[in-house]
């Protein structure tokens, strides 16, 4: 540990819990960044269409999505009350427009980790059902909810290590679909939160312990399984695709808005983690177009 905080000297901060800054020395442009990625905006895309597929079925499912048409999305709401305290307050001349992305009111499951957890668990039932024959692209996704399908996805679990949010989205969606859905939640999760995942027919296991143990038994006793699928939160593909769509998305929303992006017109996007205490991510978008 000392090796590591001689290399890094910041990490003594981050450990005292300072307030800290850190600028990546290996900053480049977007072009640069993206060349070898391994994923593309086609994959994003591909992703945005496999939840508007199954939009008649969230829509059915969730009455609450009705209004967006079974899509779940968050509002882009402007704060200039925000902005004006915090000039006042910390003296910080932010300028531009503040606006605030409601993902603690997106539909379902109420955190940014709807986006991902929800979009995962859809993806494993759509390769499922066509694997089996249940869906085609084409069909009305809305027959998922046919009990005869949900007998069938009765015979597959889905397992997740969590802290809460991630859990409420995997298990509150998985159970809507039919399938068995065991959360392994940490000692730091909310009680209510699981509370709210038991009425809906969701398995809770407790751990005394922190994060990483709650995922390591997750991913341990659905590997015996040879019917249970694990939802990694540190490696999965499929979650961040479901993350990246609100990328695409808010694009639409700053278009309906009128609000110009460009290399003169920077966008800069704060992060805000509620947690036991509030942390901040800061990126910058100086040019984000579809």
């Amino acid at each position: 540990m000392e090796q590591l905080f001689e290399r890094y000297p910041l990490l003594r901060d981050i450990r005292q819990e300072k307030e800290v800054i850190w600028i990546n020395p290996d900053l480049t442009d977007f072009e640069t960044a993206c060349e070898g990625a391994e994923l593309t905006m086609k994959d994003i895309e591909d992703a945005e269409s496999r939840l508007q597929r199954f939009a008649p079925f969230i829509m059915k499912c969730f009455p609450e999505t009705k209004d967006r048409n079974g899509i779940i999305e968050s509002a882009l709401t402007p704060i200039p009350g925000m902005q004006a305290l915090i000039n006042e307050k910390y003296g910080s001349g932010l300028r531009g427009r503040l606006l605030l992305k409601q993902d603690s009111h997106l539909a379902i499951a109420g955190s940014v980790k709807a986006r991902g957890g929800i979009y995962e668990v859809l993806k494993h039932t759509e390769d499922l059902a066509l694997e089996h024959g249940i869906l085609t692209l084409e069909d009305d996704y809305a027959k998922l909810t046919d009990e005869e399908n949900r007998a069938f996805f009765g015979k597959y679990t889905i397992q997740v290590g969590s802290t809460g949010n991630l859990g409420m989205s995997i298990g509150i969606m998985s159970a809507a679909i039919g399938y068995k859905v065991i959360v392994h939640m940490s000692a730091d999760a909310k009680q209510w939160k699981k509370d709210k995942l038991r009425s809906h027919g969701v398995t809770v296991v407790e751990y005394e312990s922190d994060y990483s143990e709650a995922v390591k038994n997750g991913r341990r006793l659905s590997d015996e399984n040879p019917m249970s699928y694990f939802v990694d939160d540190e490696n999965s593909r499929n979650l961040f695709l479901g993350y990246a769509v609100a990328a695409k998305r808010l694009i639409e929303q700053l278009k309906e808005q009128k609000i110009q992006v460009d290399d003169s017109h920077p966008l800069f996007v704060y992060m805000v983690l509620c947690q036991e205490k509030v942390q901040i991510k800061h990126v910058q978008f100086p040019c984000l177009t579809s």
